[in-house]
């Protein structure tokens, strides 16, 4: 397995292969997302614009089996800024985490715990941010495409150092299976404090 870094532009060369992840991995609960290409080439130019965005990429011999990003969060769409904002708090301090995504025959083999290291060790090195945060959508426990065996990934989040804070809540739309048109989901964040 090799693992490397890329920023800004040089991500544009994998824009493809984290486009087919999202519409791959997100299809399955909790996210039920049914996205398009289109979609994708919409939400993810932003990640080669900012000078200061992360791609991490997992590629067993040369294919991508996992992809994590990362970017300020003032370079991340007004809906995730605004919660921040609500709050009095400047959402230059804080560096967003985007998707972190793994094909399920790579789970288990430490990749997402890698994914982070990655990301909070860049975001440290940049030395201009307080904060990182990620944000996850809300799904009710009776959501009829819950799987039985499903587990949610807040224990992993907790052991990573991150907290749930339920004050900072969003709402962004997308597709969700079985839906005909974009509904607007609840999502909520995730914080941790980065070391001086």
């Amino acid at each position: 397995m090799q693992i490397r870094l890329l920023h800004g532009a040089a991500i544009a060369p994998y824009i493809d292969d984290l486009a087919r992840l999202r519409l791959t991995v997100f299809r399955e609960f909790p996210y039920l997302y049914d996205g398009t290409a289109q979609d994708e080439a919409d939400y993810l130019a932003s990640y080669t614009r900012s000078g200061r965005s992360l791609m991490v990429l997992a590629l067993d011999e040369g294919k991508v089996v996992g992809v994590s990003t990362g970017l300020p969060l003032v370079d991340v769409a007004p809906e995730f800024q605004e919660p921040f904002l609500a709050l009095g708090r400047d959402p230059a301090s804080v560096y967003y985490f985007g998707e972190s995504l793994v094909l399920p025959e790579y789970r288990g083999r430490g990749l997402g715990v890698r994914f982070f290291i990655e990301r909070e060790s860049y975001a440290h090195k940049l030395a201009e941010f307080d904060f990182c945060a990620f944000c996850a959508v809300e799904r009710p426990g009776t959501h009829p495409r819950r799987p039985a065996d499903y587990k949610p990934l807040n224990g992993f989040w907790r052991n990573r150092g991150f907290l749930h804070d339920p004050a900072l809540r969003t709402h962004y739309a997308w597709r969700d299976l079985d839906e005909t048109h974009s509904s607007e989901k609840i999502m909520s964040f995730w914080t941790k404090e980065l070391p001086a």
